[in-house]
């Protein structure tokens, strides 16, 4: 087995700073502390066989596994769901790192990784659901099922930006051209990035969430405070789905 390669070179090779530093580039969980932790497990990984893809089909498993998790009752659910989020974005952060450094980036390993990011928030808002329906009308699997499909639909609706440029053979728009040029849908979201509410309909956000009110839940004796957020994510989901759809047209990202 090779040696491990130092932390700055593999800094400088694994995490370039116009990914870190890209607004729609990178999650802040990664810039805080994600980064910090993956850079030393891939540096252990890149000794190995191990390719991107594998970790990329790992992430992906954490990720849904996440939801299923949530089928576990109290709190014991909630906090499993929440670490396999963290271990969904470590894997995220490493597949990249390891491709970088193996030089062994493919389209299967991006089209896995964007795959990935869909079943898993998808599945975690349909685990919720099904959590606050526990004992209840399965009127809350609804409730989580129409939040999973506004977090696809949010997803797919920058996702097919991309696409749209590309058959246009436009190069991949830069974060200039996400600005509106409307002046009213502006200031919205500039209004809407100083609250941070949008960012509850990522699973990361949303799993620490749905932690935080299974504590609620277990001082209070009932799920009542699952319920009220999974209803919550619901509904600013597709706030946020008519806003970016908003956003998009106002914007250059599709001229």
């Amino acid at each position: 087995m090779t040696s491990a390669p130092a932390l700055a070179e593999l800094r400088e090779v694994c995490q370039p700073n116009a990914k870190l530093q890209s607004r729609n580039g990178e999650h802040w969980a990664g810039r805080l502390y994600m980064r910090r932790i993956s850079l030393r497990t891939t540096r252990q990984l890149v000794r190995t066989r191990v390719t991107p893809d594998q970790l990329t089909w790992t992430m992906v498993v954490c990720g849904v596994a996440s939801g299923f998790a949530l089928l576990i009752p109290g709190l014991t659910g909630a906090l499993l769901a929440a670490v396999l989020f963290q271990l969904f974005l470590l894997f995220d952060c490493v597949d990249g790192e390891v491709a970088r450094w193996k030089g062994q980036n493919s389209a299967t390993g991006i089209y896995v990784d964007r795959l990935g990011a869909y079943l898993a928030d998808a599945a975690l808002m349909i685990g919720a659901g099904f959590r606050a329906a526990r004992g209840s009308s399965d009127l809350w699997v609804s409730v989580g099922l129409a939040a999973a499909l506004g977090v696809v639909l949010l997803k797919a609706s920058t996702d097919l930006v991309d696409v749209a440029r590309a058959r246009r053979g436009l190069p991949v728009a830069d974060d200039e051209a996400t600005r509106p040029r409307s002046a009213g849908l502006a200031s919205a979201r500039r209004l809407a990035s100083a609250f941070k509410i949008h960012r509850i309909t990522n699973g990361i956000e949303a799993s620490l969430v749905l932690l935080a009110v299974a504590v609620v839940d277990l001082f209070m004796g009932s799920i009542e405070a699952t319920r009220v957020t999974v209803l919550a994510i619901a509904v600013i989901t597709w706030v946020m789905v008519v806003a970016h759809l908003a956003s998009i047209l106002s914007s250059s990202r599709l001229r």
